[in-house]
């Protein structure tokens, strides 16, 4: 049994009997009703225990608005079936996109935001009856050191980073706390619009080294966000307690959080100060029980750094290197990271992250980590983009197709990387195999032979 061993898993006896192999724990449960119970959020409810994660599509207009590719996968997601939507990574300032159609919400666009919510609801109702209405949070961003608004490369940092730096071009900004200051403002009118076109919530984005990411891991930063715990989250609460103050409780506050970055201390956060593989969730568990004082009443556990080291973040079958572990090992820590937030906040609904590479057999480990008080909400993110209707056939037949699920093959991510519209090149084909094509011509195949040490 190599570490890098492909998906050859059938049965949930198969899956069972390969956790045992590896001595890890991960639930399994063969009664997957439990993912169809609603939760409740406040005076809100998500109508099952499944949610869609923000998947980047990287095809809105050159203006920031939804464009068809757009409005063509949330209607997809919409009638899929999944209680939660979360709406991709959407840039609060232009300087802030992560390439030219990422989705960026201003006044002037406004109703293009709203013309997506309206599809949402109008796909959900249409499949679900005029009652159904599934949550929907839009994740608000700045992309920080992956900041590329023209194409090129444009980082700003919060701190410099021997492990990521090497990656920048020459030419890079180091962000002020005066910058700081204002971008706040500009999360919180983005916010506010959120809220008058009527989604359910925003997303601070704190994962995945994007800037409030990279800013929760700052030590090496001086001044007042920078240093300590209070400062390194100043960002993130103040942005909230803005909200707050301006909108009450018009619209719900919550975040994608790393949780456990495994980048080495002082440039990583969560995780051991003497071994970066192993994660210490001291500082995140601090912040998201200020967070749960304040109001926040659910938060989306993520890990890792899908330009880094994405084995953390998403385990896959085929990408840029051939990890130091086998993929189910990836999916056990990541569910044990949500499962220790989760019993830290009991109060509050954990998302879940990680569950894609396990294919038709992962509602049986969502449904396990509901029942096991691991998470109460079972968060899926590569596989809504190859099968977008997943959860309805799951309610309705009982499984998934194994034959329409994700194969953690990366392409998706590749077609990111090579500056196209991402989808799945395999089971969305007719669309995304000529952009994946088109991208990938005269390129070095992604997939490479070599163990990554550094990770």
């Amino acid at each position: 049994m190599g570490l890098h061993e492909k998906f050859k898993l059938k049965s949930m006896e198969d899956l069972s009997n390969k956790i045992e192999a590896l001595g890890i724990h991960i639930p399994v449960s063969a009664d997957i009703d439990v993912l169809k119970q609603p939760v409740k959020l406040g005076d809100k409810v998500v109508p099952n225990s499944i949610a869609i994660q923000p998947m980047e599509g990287c095809d809105g207009t050159p203006a920031g608005e939804p464009d068809e590719l757009t409005f063509r996968r949330y209607r997809r997601f919409a009638s899929g079936g999944a209680g939660l939507i979360w709406i991709e990574a959407t840039a609060v300032v232009h300087e802030g996109r992560a390439n030219p159609r990422q989705l960026y919400l201003c006044r002037k666009n406004k109703d293009g935001f709203a013309r997506l919510l309206d599809t949402i609801m109008e796909a959900a109702k249409e499949q679900f009856g005029p009652n159904y209405r599934p949550y929907t949070v839009v994740q608000l961003t700045h992309s920080g050191r992956y900041s590329k608004p023209e194409g090129k490369p444009a980082p700003i940092i919060a701190a410099r980073n021997p492990y990521l730096d090497p990656y920048l071009p020459d030419e890079y900004s180091v962000i002020s706390d005066e910058q700081l200051e204002e971008l706040e403002d500009r999360f919180v009118e983005a916010a506010e619009l959120a809220s008058e076109i009527g989604f359910d919530a925003v997303d601070i984005k704190s994962c995945h080294r994007y800037l409030n990411s990279e800013l929760l891991s700052a030590f090496t930063r001086e001044g007042k966000y920078g240093g300590s715990f209070d400062n390194r989250t100043r960002f993130l609460i103040n942005i909230i307690d803005k909200i707050k103050q301006r909108l009450g409780d018009a619209i719900d506050v919550t975040l994608r959080l790393n949780a456990y970055d495994a980048i080495p201390y002082p440039y990583g956060w969560g995780v051991d100060k003497e071994n970066y593989r192993k994660p210490d969730l001291t500082e995140p568990i601090q912040l998201v029980k200020i967070l749960r004082d304040k109001g926040v009443k659910m938060v989306n556990i993520t890990c890792g750094n899908p330009y880094y080291n994405p084995h953390i973040n998403r385990p896959y079958d085929s990408g840029p290197y051939m990890p130091p572990e086998h993929p189910l090992e990836g999916v056990a820590r990541m569910l044990g990271v949500a499962k220790a937030i989760q019993e830290s906040v009991p109060d509050m609904v954990v998302l879940s992250s990680g569950l894609t590479w396990l294919r038709h057999l992962s509602p049986y480990i969502a449904a396990g980590g509901i029942k096991e008080g691991w998470f109460k909400i079972a968060g899926f993110g590569r596989m809504a983009f190859a099968y977008p209707d997943f959860a309805r056939d799951l309610f309705e037949k009982g499984a998934l197709n194994e034959k329409k699920c994700c194969i953690a093959c990366g392409k998706c991510s590749e077609i990111m990387r090579d500056g196209g519209k991402a989808g799945c090149v395999i089971r969305d084909a007719e669309i995304y195999a000529p952009i994946y094509k088109a991208g990938r011509e005269g390129k070095p195949p992604i997939q490479s032979d070599r163990l990554a040490e550094h990770v």
